[in-house]
């Protein structure tokens, strides 16, 4: 054999097997830390929806599991996931494979080689787990498999008007039925199909192959600008005259380490920024009223957000009515902190005199909150605690009350734990990851926080469990030729992208949460529905929300990537 061919031999084997050294079973929780919140590599793991399941990664080919829907960029890649490969992706997934909606990067390079080492071990059948600490179902295993359900869950059920209330006296106890991994995938439109909407209202296509559009916001000239977090870019969105249809789609700002919320700043008919939150960040971008291109590049507002990145990437902003402050939301890092170290009695009371009431800590520490910020200042102070993903974040015009929006926790059953919106006050602690939907104890870390017991505030609205409810906007429009009729005035759309963990179907539809007085009454009721095609299929995943000029309501979805307005003629 030459040298030559010899190198090449060991070049192949270098691609096909992990660093020598590795540990799978580090790169197990390494994986658990840094991905499970959008994937699962053992059937049994407590992965989420994001992304595909990573059963058999090792040496399959990319873009070919038959369950998920991937961009055409990792399905023209023709990779093969071998060690050298992955190593690469997992470095810079966006560098390997411009365009793919994997963005998350895992930088550390021992966590790479650890992770690697865990997928070929699962491939093998050779991992062998260390003892885990007690974490889980309760002793004697989980109950059989959920029939199918009846009455509220059942999204067949589902249709304009159809009212919902979730009773905080009805909660199911924990794993009534087997946590579920029932991952959406979304297919493409059906020929002519249009959301159900209810009467009186139309539905329109506004605006087609975007890339992941969320967070939408409208400018005062009516353009509308609307982040895209996989692809890293804020577009601007000018609609035709009559407000029916986007005319042209401009780029305003790329190159954003995942964006989501935006905010023109300061309130009224000119502002001088676009404020935008990177998944650890802040910045704002130079803006006149007319903008359709950043003028310069951006300043940092905040630099950092949270002391560790990674988990639940979303973070949305809001301003005080005043304009003297602004928070941020900031996810968890994990499901239920199931790695967050314990501490003492004595230390927690230190450590909350210093954080305020349910901080966590370690990995965790400035997550499952919502930061506040005198404007101009890059120093947060906790606002409110244990919300475990606040992915929508708004002001209630009306009262200057602050919302969050919830995704709640996984795998304790189908019907646990209902996700919710609600208002917010300084200082509450809505109980994640020790508590849920007030004194309930989460069963994992029964006995850490006899403390809290009492301490836990109780959401104003729960929505079905594992809806995944990810924007709020309050409708106060009174006039405008697409005007919705006085009675929607005050109340808000609720946006639910879609179930993975429940064995039957929820979500996939925008709500409307009921006010009275400006008070949720605790019921919400369906308003756009229709993209489920069957248990395991669905035509959208409705993103985002925001009222145009004239009084439609634009809905952004981020499955086919696509933007529906929907209008009311008198």
């Amino acid at each position: 054999m030459t040298l030559r061919r010899a190198a090449a031999a060991l070049a192949l084997i270098a691609c096909a097997v992990p660093a020598l050294g590795a540990d799978a079973n580090a790169g197990r929780n390494a994986f658990r830390q840094q991905c499970a919140l959008c994937h699962s590599a053992e059937p049994t793991d407590n992965g989420g929806a994001q992304g595909p399941e990573l059963h058999g990664v090792f040496g399959r080919k990319a873009a070919s599991n038959p369950a998920f829907t991937y961009t055409q960029a990792l399905r023209n890649s023709n990779l093969t996931w071998d060690a050298e490969t992955l190593d690469r992706f997992l470095a810079s997934p966006t560098t390997l494979v411009p365009g793919s909606s994997m963005v998350v990067a895992v930088p550390g390079k021992t966590d790479r080689e650890n992770i690697i080492a865990y997928f070929q071990a699962l491939k093998e059948g050779t991992f062998k787990p260390a003892p885990p600490r007690a974490f889980g179902p309760p002793p004697g295993g989980l109950p059989p498999a959920a029939a199918v359900p009846e009455g509220d869950a059942d999204w067949k059920k589902d249709k304009p008007g159809r009212v919902h209330r979730v009773q905080l006296a009805s909660l199911p106890a924990p794993y009534a039925t087997q946590p579920a991994r029932n991952f959406p995938r979304v297919v493409p439109r059906p020929e002519g199909a249009l959301p159900a909407v209810p009467p009186g209202f139309k539905v329109e296509v506004f605006a087609e192959k975007l890339q992941g559009p969320r967070v939408m916001r409208v400018a005062p000239n009516g353009d509308i600008f609307v982040s895209e977090t996989q692809s890293g870019r804020v577009k601007v969105l000018r609609p035709t005259a009559d407000g029916s249809r986007v005319a042209s789609i401009e780029v305003f700002a790329q190159g954003l380490n995942q964006p989501h919320g935006l905010q023109f700043y300061p309130a009224g008919p000119n502002p001088q920024w676009l404020y935008v939150a990177e998944t650890n960040r802040v910045v704002r971008y130079a803006y006149k009223v007319g903008d359709q291109k950043a003028t310069a590049v951006p300043e940092v507002v905040v630099p950092q957000l949270t002391p560790v990145s990674g988990g639940h990437f979303s973070r949305d902003l809001a301003f005080s009515p005043d304009g003297k402050r602004m928070y941020v939301s900031a996810g968890s890092f994990t499901n239920v902190a199931e790695d967050m170290s314990k501490k003492t009695p004595e230390q927690i009371k230190a450590w909350e005199a210093e954080h305020g009431l349910g901080a966590a800590w370690d990995k965790e520490e400035n997550r499952a909150a919502v930061l506040e910020f005198d404007v101009g200042s890059p120093k947060s102070r906790l606002f409110a605690t244990g919300l475990r993903n606040c992915v929508g974040l708004t002001v209630q015009p009306a009262t200057g009350d602050l919302w969050c929006t919830v995704n709640e926790r996984d795998m304790l059953g189908d019907d646990l734990v209902p996700d919710y919106t609600t208002r917010v006050k300084k200082g509450a602690f809505f109980g994640w990851p020790w508590y849920y939907i007030g004194n309930h104890e989460d069963p994992r870390l029964k006995g850490d926080r006899p403390d809290l017991a009492g301490k836990v505030t109780v959401p104003d609205v729960l929505f079905t469990a594992h809806s995944a409810a990810v924007d709020l906007t309050f409708y106060t429009v009174t006039s405008g030729k697409s005007a919705f009729p006085k009675e929607y005035v005050g109340d808000a759309f609720a946006v639910l992208h879609g179930s993975w963990n429940r064995a039957f179907r929820t979500g996939h539809k925008v709500v409307r949460v009921r006010m009275k007085n400006n008070v949720p009454v605790g019921e919400y009721e369906d308003f756009m529905t229709g993209f489920i095609v069957d248990n395991g299929n669905s035509w959208a995943r409705p993103a985002g929300t925001v009222v145009a000029q004239d009084g439609s309501l634009l809905v952004s979805e981020d499955g086919n990537n696509t933007i529906y307005r929907v209008s009311y003629s008198r």
